[in-house]
């Protein structure tokens, strides 16, 4: 089986999230930790925090994975944009220590025009600097499209940056397909194969969720455009060996589609018909 799911706003706070998603017939969910275009963050009231986890304990969710601001880069080139992100990072993972068990997903970054290795160095520190031992989440790269500059476009940049991270127990890999096909890997025509080299390279141990979407552009395209389930160069016949595949099950799948309430529901009812049809 799967727990699958869909990015939900916090604005009604974190329990009613919950029972959002058991209304769409989801089983995890997603959500920004703060502002995902400018870095600001809802407050966090600790009695609403725990009827979340109270929730998904009850009505046995899977893991849930939040999401980092979209302007956090921890391998900025721009020192106070560096700056401001690590100062991000660290109250993130100061809020997630609300949510033990769950996952907190983030966009490794964009080395602007320092290079990959640069980026790698400084993704790495930051991580070894606000990674402890008495964490009680996993902090999750995912994988890029390789848009820009963006560091973690193929499997041996992340593998770079877990390599360099002294407490690798407390990290993991958010496997998106979009961001996977447009950076070039096949998961069409040969799922196996590219499942079998993330073995090879990082391991599937690392992966510990996926965001389900398909692409608006053909493999390789860089461009990180989602679409809706079926409708994309992906398609659906894809999608439901992804979601069925063998060594992905048990894993958290969050679509990050460009979707109503309406048509979150129907991929979601959609995604636990896969298992049935």
């Amino acid at each position: 089986m799967i727990y699958i799911g869909c990015h939900l706003s916090v604005t009604k706070g974190y329990e009613a999230m919950g029972k959002t998603m058991s209304r769409y017939g989801g089983s995890t969910f997603s959500w920004f930790t703060r502002n995902p275009r400018g870095g600001k963050a809802k407050a966090i009231e600790t009695d609403d925090a725990d009827s979340l986890n109270e929730y998904i304990d009850t009505n046995k969710f899977g893991p849930l994975v939040a999401h980092g601001s979209y302007t956090m880069n921890l391998c900025a080139a721009n020192p106070v944009i560096r700056e401001n992100s690590m100062n991000m990072f660290a109250d993130d993972m100061k809020r997630m220590a609300y949510f033990p068990g769950n996952f907190y997903n983030f966009h490794p970054g964009s080395h602007v025009g320092q290079g990959a290795e640069k980026g790698i160095e400084l993704i790495s520190d930051a991580l070894n600097e606000y990674l402890t031992e008495d964490m009680k989440i996993t902090v999750l790269l995912e994988t890029m499209a390789g848009k820009g500059s963006e560091v973690g476009s193929t499997f041996e940049e992340l593998k770079e940056i877990i390599d360099r991270v002294e407490l690798k127990d407390k990290l993991g890999v958010c496997f998106d397909t979009c961001h996977t096909w447009d950076s070039g890997y096949d998961i069409v025509s040969d799922l196996d194969g590219v499942l079998s080299h993330f073995d090879d390279i990082i391991g599937l141990d690392r992966l510990k969720a996926v965001h389900l979407n398909d692409s608006k552009n053909d493999r390789g395209s860089h461009k990180d455009r989602h679409e809706k389930i079926g409708e994309g160069y992906i398609g659906l016949d894809a999608m439901k060996r992804i979601v069925t595949h063998p060594v992905l099950q048990d894993y958290p799948f969050i679509l990050e589609t460009p979707n109503d309430e309406d048509g979150y529901i129907r991929e979601i009812a959609m995604i636990k018909g896969f298992f049935t049809n």
